[in-house]
């Protein structure tokens, strides 16, 4: 049996972890579980799975939580609360699907703690790339994606030699506005930005599709997981969410992986990776009922988001830790109605015009460009 520690559990990504593990109770047992303020889902998920141990975001929640639950688990807090559940001693996969660089210290502590991480948090990679792959080599630790992009080209290069890779085509929807110009994207609302056309995500990812800055993230991810040059990365418009990335081989073969828009098929892959199970209950993917499948060249000057993503990753350094906090704030005030839906770029703009770069930074370096930025950004609203 697999035990799985997890960060985020009642997020997205993290409830259907929870929903991959409810579907092989034979096969997976979740040993610890980190949650933010959403008391009363994480009192349900701790009643049915029955962790050992369970961190929630503020001091507050813990007395709250331990009379909704009584003594079933240790309950703890914060950071710390964090750091345990990343560590935990009986798990054997961290899965990280906390939204945002929170994730970055639980994760190495996790990875030098001998754990495998399956990696839904694209922002510690962003964040700390260069810190995390090292530590995961040294340690003898696999980072095994969750993204469904990522997810894609892992399976695609099983059984291949990667040396081989020409170039990585990543495939993006377009978001809620894909079809919408840059002039109709002035004053668009909260409610329609969150309106996405093909995946049920939480709102900062949702926001992020709609700016095109998740498949920005993942192109700067997908550098640090498969150590592929930027200029090697393509992203290619593809509305229908059928192909979820492709991978184009020295010889001019292209590999595919398709598959329906459900997060649970790469969450359980993570989980399973060599193996495969079954999957009776998920529905098929019949490519007669698609009537086209479309594709198209992205646009830079449409979504300039992804042009910060790629010259913050050729930069490298302290850059990308700037874009990704720059980002996280800006989108946080965009659904808080601070600002408008196209003011995002210009915070993520300014943040990166401002900083100086730190070319090879240590973790202290990193987690203070992000606070300054953040106080940046915030010092705008």
């Amino acid at each position: 049996m697999k035990k799985i520690s997890l960060l985020g559990s009642t997020g997205s990504i993290g409830t259907q972890t929870l929903d991959v593990i409810r579907s092989n109770p034979d096969y997976f047992k979740l040993v610890a579980l980190s949650a933010g303020s959403n008391i009363e889902l994480v009192s349900k998920q701790v009643r049915e799975f029955k962790p050992a141990l369970v961190s929630v975001k503020r001091d507050e929640d813990v007395e709250k939580l331990k009379q909704e639950i009584g003594d079933v688990a240790i309950i703890l807090s914060g950071e710390e609360g964090l750091m345990e559940v990343a560590c935990h001693e009986d798990a054997h996969v961290l899965v990280n699907a906390v939204i945002g660089s929170v994730g970055l210290k639980p994760t190495l502590a996790a990875i030098k703690a001998g754990r495998d991480i399956a990696i839904a948090n694209k922002e510690t990679l962003v964040t700390a790339g260069h810190i995390v792959t090292t530590e995961a080599n040294r340690h003898g630790v696999s980072l095994i994606p969750v993204d469904s992009e990522h997810s894609a080209i892992f399976q695609a290069l099983n059984g291949e030699d990667a040396s081989s890779i020409d170039r990585l085509i990543i495939t993006a929807s377009g978001g809620s506005f894909r079809d919408r110009t840059r002039e109709e994207l002035k004053g668009v609302t909260v409610k329609e930005a969150l309106a996405h056309p093909n995946w049920s995500m939480g709102s900062k990812i949702t926001i992020d599709s709609a700016t095109m800055m998740n498949k920005g993230l993942e192109v700067i991810e997908a550098h640090w997981l498969f150590n592929i040059a930027y200029d090697q990365i393509d992203v290619l418009m593809h509305r229908e969410s059928i192909i979820h990335s492709m991978i184009e081989f020295s010889d001019r073969s292209v590999m595919a992986q398709l598959g329906t828009a459900d997060m649970r098929l790469p969450i359980q892959y993570a989980l399973t990776y060599p193996k495969r199970l079954a999957r009776e209950t998920a529905d098929r993917l019949n490519l007669w009922e698609m009537e086209k499948l479309h594709f198209g060249k992205l646009d830079m000057e449409r979504y300039r988001c992804m042009k910060f993503a790629y010259d913050a990753g050729r930069e490298a350094g302290t850059v990308p830790t700037v874009l990704n906090a720059a980002n996280e704030i800006a989108v946080a005030a965009f659904l808080n109605n601070q600002i408008s839906f196209l003011q995002i770029e210009d915070l993520i703009e300014a943040s990166l015009n401002q900083h100086e770069r730190i070319a090879d930074p240590n973790l202290e370096e990193i987690l203070h460009a992000d606070e300054q930025t953040r106080r940046f950004v915030q010092a705008k609203l």
